[in-house]
């Protein structure tokens, strides 16, 4: 068996067609995120006394927190169809023009990674969702003229991951914004026992425990967590996962007791040994590691700093003294904590 990174796998169409399966389809399948919930709550039903499409959502967090899955549920919930596209898939206001033409009354258009969008694109984008109106510009020169075109009402649900990245016009645009925050273990085990009653995984409750305290807070990683399990299980010819089957192969797929896989403790074990905990900055860090720089942002330093592993200063990254315990590395007598 591989022991690739159950962060970032290369998805295949089998885990794709899982993947979709096991997003939930109604609210009360969707654990965690209680208060966010609610007021998306309070928001539909208003719309929907109004008989108007609700106002313009934004969310931000990590990745597979449920942003996409929470669109399906609002377009569900009002009884719209949604599209889904993605920031860089818009490349010209002609690739927008197309996909805004075609939404019906009350659609939903649900675009992940908005902080990508081109920045001409995201100029015509503002017209929109102010207006529900395009304006494009037609030829070049003194014969360039700008032809509006009328767009049903629709509802814009935005995702990022990099919410600071996102630019202050656009981002004013959104009636409300929501943060999507780190699971708490007991949501998350809910959601493995409820993945595997889905694909017919007979696995006992400490288990599933066991695998959401590795799954860094994060429903996508805990249902790719279990898939591997799972595999694990069948090479080894069980037909149950118990607590000491879900050890083992969590075990054997490098993920300690708190989440950490290779990667991680390789760009901690950077900053212990090599810059003796730091500072250092992304882009030595970046080259240290052999690892992208938007990679360590987005996937590896948020889980690190929520731990308390890592700390930004002005002057860089630095591994805490938490960092140096759960790596078992002592400090020399002439090294002393920069925090």
């Amino acid at each position: 068996m591989s022991r690739g990174s159950v962060l970032e796998p290369k998805s295949n169409e089998e885990d794709k067609v899982l993947d979709i399966a096991l997003r939930p389809k109604v609210w009360d399948d969707f654990f965690g995120q209680e208060r966010l919930k609610k007021n998306l709550k309070i928001i539909i039903e208003a719309a929907k006394k109004r008989r108007e499409p609700p106002e313009h959502l934004l969310f931000y967090g990590n990745s597979g927190l449920g942003k996409t899955t929470l669109s399906y549920l609002i377009s569900k919930e009002l009884g719209a169809d949604i599209k889904i596209t993605s920031g860089p898939a818009i490349e010209r206001p002609g690739d927008l023009a197309a996909i805004l033409t075609n939404l019906n009354r009350g659609d939903v258009l649900f675009i992940d990674e908005c902080h990508r969008l081109n920045k001409i694109v995201e100029e015509y984008l503002y017209s929109a969702m102010e207006e529900f109106k395009l304006n494009l510009v037609v030829g070049r020169g003194p014969m360039a003229q700008i032809m509006e075109l009328p767009i049903a009402p629709f509802t814009l649900i935005g995702a990022t991951t990099r919410i600071a990245l996102l630019s202050a016009p656009l981002r004013s645009r959104f009636g409300a914004i929501f943060q999507l925050n780190f699971y708490e273990t007991d949501d998350i085990t809910k959601i493995i026992l409820r993945s595997a009653r889905i694909l017919r995984i007979e696995i006992e409750e400490k288990a599933a425990k066991l695998i959401a305290q590795r799954s860094r807070f994060t429903p996508r990683i805990a249902n790719r967590l279990l898939k591997r399990v799972r595999d694990f299980a069948q090479v080894e010819g069980k037909n149950k996962i118990d607590e000491k089957l879900a050890k083992t192969a969590l075990d054997f797929l490098e993920i300690d007791e708190l989440g950490l896989e290779i990667t991680d403790r390789r760009i901690l074990e950077t900053l212990i040994l090599k810059f003796q905990g730091g500072p250092v900055g992304l882009q030595t860090l970046s080259a240290a590691t052999g690892e992208e720089e938007d990679t360590i942002l987005d996937i590896h330093e948020p889980y690190l700093m929520r731990l308390g592993f890592i700390e930004r200063t002005a002057r860089g990254r630095v591994a805490t003294e938490l960092a140096w315990q759960h790596l078992k590395i002592k400090r020399k007598a002439n090294q002393k904590t920069l925090l």
